[in-house]
């Protein structure tokens, strides 16, 4: 079945919504998305949206742009981190005129909260920066640009899943995607392709991240030649709930909550002595690990506690409803009697497919576009975020570059012809679904995945090591073998979860691979990437982005120059 739209987005989220309501208005726009578009994962974010506002307490945009340079490690790159930066306060009052019911002041306006690595003063002491809706601040955006965008037209498309982003001649044209109701294979010719399909977190065995979010189009556009940026960078989020990764928002912090190990110690003043437990993510997560791995975890075991209980009922019940609701339901804990058992749980991908501050997708290293082709949110890596995200910056960079890219989209369409799409891109995706549904192996896709999901967690998670890296690459073609050889029982079309699962799985094996190689070739420690054979950060041979290319059975790299403009790389201490 053939569709033609000016606009294809892949990707139901916050980015993908906020580019949607830019773009519709040059020209019809269909947003593809593997499941309803309100149950994207940007529903998941708790805790906040980041902006200057200055609300509660004295805050600038400048000190918003310092924290984000150091809380990346000096790796994101300082030109987008200024205009996110910039662009937050009226970024948060639109959203605030589209709908979003953001928590009150008393005297009505909107509240802000503390959050990890966010200061005042240049790094003097925490500051409340975090705009929020509870702690359901995700869901309430996200529902409010849905509502916009269907007013204005969007086409949506629930549950079709990309197989294909035709990449050739330097140019995209459209999106090869099955409908999952009838099996039915759709080509979409289009102008202009915006990817904005969210994170790979199910790569890791504990992670926050939906069944869904397996990184499909990272894995079909790094298959296309197209390269992907800083993928050694995966943050764990220090507070997931222990054996389950569910996320219990840095909010809690921010609302006044602390870390205590076996010994009943705040362990945070001893490795961020002036903000504490609002340290960036990637301290925290390594300060709960190294308690543990040193015997200081609860009872000696592998978890430590978020205390809530200074933070009082009351609040809790008005400004942590959920996260007091996942405590409850899934540990048996009451938050405002007890304390929460958590551990550090892989949370978001600060690496992608590289773009400019425009989202066009971008070839190599000196910065050659892909005609058409666009990317926004998680997938993407305009390095915002560089080595370790701020938290609540994900939500703000999502809609600034979305809106951004939405708008570079509708200039870019206007001067170009609709072409359709080329037949054997069809004919091959097709092709392709009748081999996996004819596989008649002996693997079952959720036991390689499972095994893979384990092997990333052991040697490629916080800590890393030369040898650990290199176990896991050794085991990888293993690992790629069993993913060819499926046992698919169901070889109908309709809804069959088994084709899916072994779609995601080819990608999910590829992104392992990217993410550990390039682990291993980055010799040092920067952010969320820890060598333990390799502790310091080393500017003078690694202040540079790593971008990885598929060449031929294996990986190429290449790097680029970190752009610097204001702060110059120096300790990050807090």
């Amino acid at each position: 079945m053939n569709h033609h739209f000016d606009t294809v987005i892949i990707g139901s989220g916050l980015a993908g919504l906020r580019a949607a309501i830019e773009a519709v208005r040059h020209g019809p726009v269909a947003v593809l998305t593997k499941l309803y578009p309100t149950r994207s994962h940007s529903t998941a974010a708790q805790g906040g949206i980041g902006a200057a506002l200055g609300n509660e307490e004295p805050d600038s945009p400048d000190w918003h742009f310092y924290d984000t340079v150091k809380g990346s490690d000096y790796l994101g790159d300082q030109d987008a981190i200024e205009i996110m930066c910039n662009d937050a306060i009226r970024t948060v009052i639109e959203l605030e005129h589209m709908g979003v019911p953001f928590s009150r002041t008393p005297d009505g306006r909107i509240a802000q909260r503390r959050f990890g690595g966010h200061t005042r003063d240049f790094g003097k002491a925490p500051v409340r920066r975090a705009c929020y809706s509870a702690d359901r601040t995700g869901h309430a955006i996200l529902f409010a640009l849905f509502e916009q965008a269907r007013h204005l037209g969007v086409k949506f498309f629930a549950e079709f899943h990309v197989l294909d982003i035709p990449v050739a001649d330097g140019a995209c044209r459209g999106v090869v995607a099955v409908e999952m109701r009838s099996g039915v294979v759709h080509a979409f010719s289009a102008k202009a392709v915006l990817v904005a399909s969210g994170g790979y977190g199910r790569v890791f065995k504990t992670t926050s991240n939906a069944a869904a979010s397996t990184g499909d189009c990272l894995g079909i556009l790094f298959r296309a030649r197209i390269p992907l940026q800083d993928m050694e960078f995966f943050q764990f989020h220090p507070t997931g709930l222990h054996g389950l990764g569910i996320l219990l928002t840095e909010g809690a912090r921010g609302e006044g909550g602390i870390l205590v190990n076996g010994e009943d110690e705040r362990f945070m003043e001893r490795y961020a002595p002036t903000i504490k437990d609002l340290a960036p993510r990637d301290m925290v997560a390594r300060s709960i690990l190294t308690e543990i791995m040193q015997g200081r975890g609860i009872g000696g075991g592998d978890y430590v506690h978020l205390d809530m209980r200074s933070i009082g009922r009351d609040v809790i019940e008005k400004r942590l409803p959920d996260i007091a609701s996942f405590c409850r339901v899934y540990m048996g804990v009451d938050p405002s009697d007890a304390p929460v058992p958590v551990c550090p749980t892989a949370h978001y991908a600060m690496g992608g497919v590289p773009t400019d501050i425009d989202g066009r997708v971008l070839a190599d290293e000196t910065g050659r576009v892909i005609h058409g082709l666009y990317a926004a949110g998680e997938c993407a890596c305009v390095s915002v975020h560089g080595a370790n995200r701020l938290g609540c910056n994900s939500l703000l960079d999502t809609v600034v570059f979305g809106r951004r890219a939405g708008i570079a989209i509708g200039e870019f369409i206007g001067n170009i012809d609709l072409h359709d799409l080329p037949a054997d891109a069809i004919q091959a995706a097709e092709a392709d679904i009748e081999t996996i549904l004819a596989s008649r192996g002996d693997e079952s896709s959720e036991t390689v995945r499972l095994d893979l999901a384990r092997l990333m967690m052991e040697h490629c998670s916080v800590f890393r090591t030369d040898a650990g890296l290199r176990c896991l690459i050794a085991k990888l073609p293993e690992i790629r073998e069993r993913a060819g050889n499926l046992a698919v029982v169901n070889s109908g079309r309709r809804f069959n979860t088994e084709l899916y699962d072994a779609v995601e799985l080819r990608h999910l094996v590829d992104l392992a691979e990217v993410i550990a190689a390039s682990a291993l070739q980055r010799a040092e420690s920067r952010g969320a990437h820890y060598r333990e054979d390799f502790s310091h950060r080393d500017d003078a041979n690694w202040l540079k982005h790593t971008l990885a290319f598929r060449s031929g059975d294996g990986l190429e790299f290449r790097h680029k120059p970190v752009v610097v403009t204001r702060f110059e790389p120096k300790e990050r201490t807090y």
